[in-house]
């Protein structure tokens, strides 16, 4: 287990302080929700919900581990006679359209209509999934996010991206609609396993790649105590997860809809998403991110957009995080290569990748900020790290 609290912290990053790549930052750029990362927020989760989304009825629908860990918190103040609760399996191959059908169905036989508010409580699949039932149902209800993962705090929780995963690949079936409020209690990452609360790292990582050399260096410096038994100190942890949650609401308030520059959060993700899919959905998704983010930075070496120190400074950050460096025995090259098709950034037949030019700096590429790369550089890329 991981033992962490947490006081309260604003998700604005403090530019001067972590030198961000200013092309990504607009001026004074806000999401157009709240995000509150505070210490204690489940307790009183009924009373934020209700100023935050006020509705007649409230679904919750959250992660089943959470909710046997959790559910005095999460019963609290909310209205018995007019509340529901569903639960989800952990784990991937949850997130699924039949789940997707299977809560709908529960929410129409209850009787839910367009004034109910649903709560998603749980990791990433939580977010995604209940994020897709609520802008579909009814056309479009509130939703207020309650990442309970590490992974969930600084990234599916943050930026209105929701859908499910098909045989074809992950979250090709979804769509865009932002939540009325994120809600970050870093309390319960105390009950989190430590592999789990490690694959949120990996997240963590990418966005000092993207965005801040200092960032990364300051993650950097803690890496062994956060992945370790000894968690790096309250206040410190607190404000690296406020950072990375302002860096990516930093990106994603330039493009919503993953039309531009919101591609350079898919770093290391083209091949973590094939991985996932060759692995029948069985690896942590932050795990899969470090080996993608390590074979990504080498395809940029290999194209002549990053020098060589890149790939070693995204290798040896990945390891003092614990986390996997190298493709999972058993994995075909050539599978997952294929696989890399049916990522959502493949332009006209070519898998795109978004690439770091160094440390704290995306290459814009073509203008679309992804890059399309020739089967032969991604293989040479891969092989090298099996």
């Amino acid at each position: 287990m991981v033992n962490v609290d947490t006081r309260q912290a604003s998700i604005k990053p403090n530019s001067e302080r972590l030198n961000y790549n200013t092309s990504l930052l607009p001026a004074n750029g806000q999401l157009p929700y709240p995000v509150t990362v505070q210490r204690g927020l489940l307790s009183t989760l009924s009373q934020q919900v209700s100023e935050c989304a006020p509705a007649y009825r409230y679904a919750v629908i959250v992660d089943g581990t959470v909710f046997a860990q959790h559910d005095e918190n999460l019963k609290r103040g909310f209205p018995l006679d007019r509340t529901l609760f569903l639960t989800v399996p952990p784990g991937e191959g949850e997130k699924t359209r039949e789940q997707w059908a299977r809560l709908t169905d529960a929410l129409l036989d209850w009787g839910a209509g367009r004034d109910t508010t649903i709560v998603a409580v749980g990791g990433g699949v939580v977010c995604d999934l209940a994020g897709f039932v609520a802008a579909t149902f009814m056309r479009g209800v509130p939703i207020v996010q309650v990442p309970t993962t590490l992974l969930a705090m600084v990234d599916a929780s943050v930026g209105g991206k929701t859908g499910v995963d098909t045989a074809a690949g992950k979250n090709l079936v979804g769509a865009f609609h932002n939540p009325a409020a994120v809600i970050v209690d870093p309390n319960v990452l105390a009950t989190l396993p430590l592999p789990v609360f490690r694959s949120g790292l990996a997240e963590m990582i990418k966005h000092g790649v993207l965005a801040s050399e200092l960032y990364f260096d300051a993650l950097n410096r803690v890496l062994p105590d956060l992945s370790g038994n000894n968690p790096v100190h309250v206040d410190v942890l607190t404000e690296l997860i406020a950072d990375s949650i302002g860096i990516k609401a930093q990106v994603v308030i330039q493009d919503e809809r993953e039309g531009g520059i919101r591609q350079t959060l898919n770093f290391g993700h083209t091949i973590a998403h094939a991985i996932e899919q060759q692995a029948g959905y069985s690896m942590l998704h932050g795990d899969a991110v470090a080996i993608g983010m390590i074979v990504e930075a080498e395809i940029s070496v290999l194209l002549g957009i990053a020098d060589a120190s890149v790939v070693q400074r995204v290798h040896d950050a990945v390891a003092r995080a614990g986390l996997p460096i190298t493709v999972p025995a058993g994995l075909d090259v050539e599978v997952v290569l294929a696989a890399t098709y049916g990522d959502k950034k493949a332009r006209g037949g070519v898998a795109r990748y978004a690439l770091p030019e160094r440390i704290g700096a995306m290459t814009i590429g073509d203008g679309a900020w992804s890059v399309g790369v020739a089967d032969e550089v991604a293989r040479t890329a891969l092989q090298r790290h099996v």
